[in-house]
């Protein structure tokens, strides 16, 4: 039995348990908001299921107590995962309207729906591989993942696709008023890196999930680029607040759209 400590899954869920508290940090300078809550609760959700990956898979406990374990941390990597499209959604709903609000409603959440489906189908052979000592459900799991992280960087591609859309016009708008399109600018960008980032970490956890030769375990090249491109993902959180802050300082009535009380 491998000392915690010494797994990479510790190492993980101290980066993400360390991304909520900035995140805390980031709430109390500012304001609490529904933006600023995506980061903390996506790493609070990969702190915990990085604790109980290394429970389910490097512990030696109770089958059940196993399966119990691996079922829970699926469901966190799951709001890990497809919880960060959040921040983006939550933007969306508040400026757009009519028909394009409804259309992005409804291809969002109808991704969400088959990602969540997908999920749930992994947990479930995950579980029922442990319970029966079955290896051979590796090969469907691997399946499932390539689905899971191919339908996380879609949805993200249709939201930074509303979002780049909305703020270009309104740029646009600002620059025939003469009006600064500084923050337009930043708006923009910003975008776009988390579109890049999030595209680039679903493709290429889609692409290295083909191949893993077992559960959970870093045994092959393509599993330790799979666990590299984790390891980025659990700091993604930290982009997110520094758009945050950095939006609250350049235009704190943007902020204000997406806050609690608004």
């Amino acid at each position: 039995m491998t000392v915690y400590f010494e797994s990479s899954w510790a190492i993980l869920s101290t980066i993400c348990l360390a991304n909520s508290l900035f995140g805390l940090m980031v709430v109390n300078i500012t304001t609490l908001s529904r933006a600023s809550m995506v980061p903390i609760v996506v790493s609070v959700a990969g702190a915990v299921a990085n604790g109980l990956c290394y429970y389910a898979y490097y512990g030696d406990y109770p089958l059940v107590n196993t399966a119990a374990a691996s079922v829970v941390a699926d469901v966190m990597w799951l709001i890990q995962e497809a919880g960060v499209s959040f921040y983006s959604y939550i933007i969306l709903v508040r400026i757009l309207f009519d028909w394009n609000l409804r259309i992005f409603k409804t291809l969002f959440w109808s991704i969400m729906c088959i990602i969540t489906a997908t999920r749930v189908a992994i947990a479930t052979f995950r579980a029922e591989a442990i319970l029966n000592n079955d290896p051979r459900a590796q090969y469907i799991i691997n399946r499932l993942h390539v689905g899971y992280f191919t339908g996380i960087a879609l949805v993200e591609c249709v939201s930074a696709f509303y979002l780049l859309r909305k703020f270009a016009s309104v740029r646009r708008t600002s620059v025939r008023a003469s009006l600064p399109t500084a923050f337009f600018r930043h708006l923009m960008r910003s975008t776009e890196v988390r579109l890049a980032a999030l595209a680039l970490i679903g493709t290429s956890r889609a692409l290295t999930y083909y191949s893993h030769p077992s559960f959970q375990r870093a045994s092959s090249v393509a599993s330790q680029i799979d666990r590299f491109v984790y390891t980025l993902e659990c700091m993604f959180p930290i982009m997110l607040l520094y758009v945050i802050l950095a939006t609250i300082v350049d235009c704190p009535p943007f902020h204000s759209t997406v806050s609690l009380g608004s």
